[in-house]
C-alpha cells in the first residue's frame, strides 16, 4: 500500500482477540517523563508512543483537527490505496476484520470488525467463511447485512474504469473473478457466484486457489458495507453512508471534510471504537510546513503520517525538549525507484542495471532527512517484514554508487547515452529532493534524466500509475513508496511485482514488472500452509527482482512524527506504518 498502504504491517497473524474498556487504554499511558511542551507540560518521551499509550483519557468532547497537504486519493473505502486513508476510514467504515489500536508491533495484531471473529477456512484454504455482528445498522437506522459487504467488494475490484484505485486481490483471487463485469455493468440479482450469502449474517468467499492469510485481505477497507441503493458510483464519496461511529457531516472536495458522532451507532456492537471527540475535522491542501507548525503547537495531527519536514527535523531532533515529543519508528515500509521494464531502452535488463549502479544513495538518504527518516536499502523486502534476507546485488563502495560499473551495463545494453524522464510528488519536498540526488548521480553516467512533478491525488490515477501515460512521456523512472499490505512477504509484494496486478490506471506495479517466474513463485506461495516455507519463497522472489533490476532499494523508511500535545489515547502502531492510530484519539481541548 501507498504508505500502506496502505495497504501496513510486520508480524506473522496474531491470535485474534476484541479489545475491552478503555481501563486497556488507561493501563497503557506513558511513564517516561524528560520534556516539556509548548504548553508547559511534560512530554512522554521520545518514542513513547511506540511502546505504549500517550496521554490516555477516556474524556469525551471537543474537535480533533488533521491536516494534509494535498488531498487524498479517495475517502471513499472501496476506492482508495493510501495507508493513512485505510486507518482514517476505519471511523466511518467497518471491515470485516481490522488491527488493533494498540501500540509499536501489537498494532499488527487482527481483530475482528464488523465480523464476529476471524475467517473459518475449509477446503484447504480455498473456501471463508465470515458471521457479522448482530444488531448493526447505518448511520440512517437501516440494518447492515451480509449482501451489503458482497456489494461493498464486488464494486470496489470489479468496476475498475468506475472505482480504479484500490488493489484487486479480490478480483484476482475469487472464482470468476477474472470474468465477472462488476455491478454497475452486470445487473444480475446474483451478482459474483463466488461469494455467497446464505443468510444476512453470514458471507462465504469461494477462492481460486488456496490463500492461506484471507483474514488479511478482508481487514481492507473494501470490505466495509456500501449499501447498493444509496452508491453513487465515483459521487458516492460526496455521500458515504457510515458504518462506524463518526458519519460525514460535510465535505468540500479539496478544502475540508467535516466528521460528526453517528448517532445510530452502539457501542455493545462495537468493542472497539470509543467516539470520544464531538467532532473531526480535516483540513486539505495545507502547507507542509504550517501542518509542522500546528502539529508543534498542539493543534492538529498531520493526516498523512509521513513525519516532519526536514528544517523541523533538524529542529526537533536538536532541542530535548521538542525530542521528548517525538516518535521515530520503521514502518514496513521501502523507498525506491521504479525502472519501467517496458519502454525501451529499459527493457534490456542491462540498461536497468546501469541506473543501479549509477545511483548514490547516500545523497538520497541525505536528501530524505538522513538516517532518522530511513537506512540504505538494498533489498525490496524491509527488514521488518518476514521473508526478508540480507542482501546487496549490486554493491558499490560506501553505497555511494559506481560509475565505472554503471558505464560498463550501458555498453552492455547498446547504448552510450539515454535520456528519459523521472516522476516524483510535487507536494512531498523529501521525494522531490531524493530525486534531484539521482538525476545527479544518473548524469555522471549518461543517462539524462528531467524531473515530473505531480500530486499525490492524481500520482497513481492520471501520471505514474497509467501505463499508457508512462509510455507516452518517455517516463522510464518513477519514485515510489510501498509499504506492506499485510505483515508478510505477500502482503508487500503482490500488488508491486506480480504481472496481473497491472492496471490501466491506479497501478501500483510501476516497473510493469511481468515475469512469470515471480508470479508463479507468488502464487505458489499464498496456497502454503507452512510459514516458514512462505517466507523462503519470498525471499527468492526478492532475489529474481534485483536479479531482474526492475527496481531499485533506495532506503527502508522510517517515520519521525512530532506527537501533538493536546491530543489523547496517541499511539503509534506498525499496523499503518508508525502512523497514529486514528480510531480513538480525542482531545483536552474544548
Amino acid at each position: 500500500m501507498e504508505e500502506k498502504q496502505t495497504i501496513m504491517r510486520r508480524s506473522a497473524l496474531a491470535a485474534v482477540a476484541a479489545i475491552g474498556s478503555a481501563s486497556l487504554l488507561l493501563a497503557g499511558c506513558s511513564k517516561a517523563d524528560d520534556g516539556k511542551t509548548d504548553d508547559g507540560t511534560k512530554a512522554a518521551g521520545a518514542n513513547a508512543a511506540t511502546t505504549s499509550v500517550v496521554n490516555a483519557s477516556d474524556k469525551k468532547g471537543g474537535t480533533v483537527t488533521y491536516e494534509l497537504s494535498d488531498v487524498p486519493d479517495s475517502f471513499d473505502p472501496g476506492n482508495t490505496y493510501y495507508g493513512y486513508v485505510y486507518n482514517f476510514s476505519r471511523l466511518y467504515a467497518r471491515p470485516l476484520m481490522t488491527f488493533k489500536p494498540a501500540p509499536g508491533e501489537k498494532g499488527n495484531e487482527l481483530v475482528p470488525d464488523l465480523a464476529e471473529s476471524a475467517g473459518v477456512p475449509s477446503d484447504g484454504g480455498k473456501t471463508w467463511t465470515y458471521k457479522i455482528r448482530s444488531g448493526l445498522t447505518y448511520q440512517d437506522g437501516t440494518a447492515i447485512t451480509s449482501k451489503d459487504v458482497k456489494y461493498a467488494v464486488e464494486r470496489s475490484n470489479f468496476a475498475r474504469d468506475v472505482l480504479s484505485l484500490g488493489p484487486n486481490y479480490f478480483q484476482q483471487f475469487l472464482d470468476g473473478g477474472d470474468k465477472y463485469k462488476g455491478p454497475y455493468k452486470d445487473k444480475s440479482a446474483g451478482g459474483l457466484a463466488s461469494i455467497q450469502t446464505p443468510d444476512d449474517t453470514t458471507i462465504v468467499f469461494k477462492l481460486n486457489r488456496a490463500f492461506q492469510e484471507f483474514d488479511y485481505l478482508v481487514a481492507t477497507p473494501q470490505t466495509a458495507p456500501v449499501p447498493q441503493a444509496k452508491d453513487k458510483g465515483i459521487d458516492y464519496v460526496k455521500n458515504i453512508v457510515s458504518s462506524g461511529s463518526y458519519q460525514f457531516q460535510s465535505y468540500d472536495e479539496g478544502k475540508q471534510a467535516v466528521l460528526v458522532r453517528n448517532p445510530k451507532w452502539d457501542a455493545k456492537t462495537d468493542p472497539l471504537r470509543k467516539q470520544y471527540p464531538d467532532k473531526i475535522v480535516v483540513n486539505l491542501k495545507v502547507n507542509p510546513e504550517t501542518i509542522d507548525q500546528d502539529v508543534q503547537a498542539g493543534n492538529a495531527i498531520d493526516l498523512g503520517g509521513t513525519g516532519v519536514q526536514a528544517a523541523t527535523q533538524a529542529d526537533v531532533i536538536s532541542n530535548a525538549d521538542k525530542k521528548a515529543s517525538t516518535d521515530n519508528s520503521y514502518g514496513g515500509r521501502l523507498v525506491y525507484l521504479a525502472i519501467n521494464t517496458k519502454l525501451k531502452p529499459f527493457d534490456n535488463v542491462d540498461c536497468r542495471k546501469a541506473v543501479q549502479y549509477a545511483i548514490d544513495k547516500v545523497s538520497v538518504q541525505t536528501a530524505e532527512g538522513g538516517p532518522i527518516r530511513g537506512d540504505i536499502a538494498t533489498t525490496v523486502l524491509p527488514p521488518d517484514i518476514p521473508g526478508y534476507q540480507k542482501s546487496d546485488v549490486y554493491a558499490t563502495k560506501d553505497n555511494k554508487g559506481d560509475v565505472a560499473k554503471a558505464k560498463d551495463a550501458l555498453k552492455a545494453c547498446g547504448q552510450t547515452t539515454i535520456n528519459t524522464s523521472i516522476t516524483a510528488r510535487s507536494d512531498r519536498p523529501a521525494e522531490i529532493d531524493a530525486a534531484t540526488a539521482i538525476i545527479n548521480s544518473l548524469k555522471q553516467a549518461g543517462i539524462n534524466a528531467s524531473l515530473k512533478q505531480f500530486p499525490s491525488g492524481k500520482y497513481f490515477t492520471d501520471y505514474a500509475g497509467v501505463p499508457k501515460w508512462d509510455a507516452e512521456n518517455n517516463v522510464g523512472l518513477m519514485m515510489m513508496q510501498w509499504g506492506a499490505d499485510w505483515p508478510a512477504g505477500f502482503g508487500f509484494l503482490q500488488q508491486i511485482l506480480n504481472g496481473s496486478a497491472i492496471g490501466a490506471s491506479g497501478n501500483t506495479n510501476l516497473s510493469q514488472f511481468d515475469d512469470k517466474s515471480v508470479n508463479d513463485l507468488l502464487d505458489k506461495a499464498i496456497g502454503t500452509e507452512d510459514k516458514t516455507t512462505r517466507e523462503g519463497m519470498y525471499a527468492e522472489i526478492d532475489k529474481k527482482t534485483m536479479d531482474a533490476a526492475a527496481l531499485v532499494p533506495l532506503t527502508y523508511f522510517k517515520v519521525l512524527l512530532y506527537r501533538p500535545a493536546n491530543f489523547t489515547n496517541l499511539v503509534s502502531t506498525a499496523a499503518f506504518s508508525g502512523q497514529y492510530d486514528y480510531l480513538n484519539i480525542g482531545t483536552t481541548k474544548k
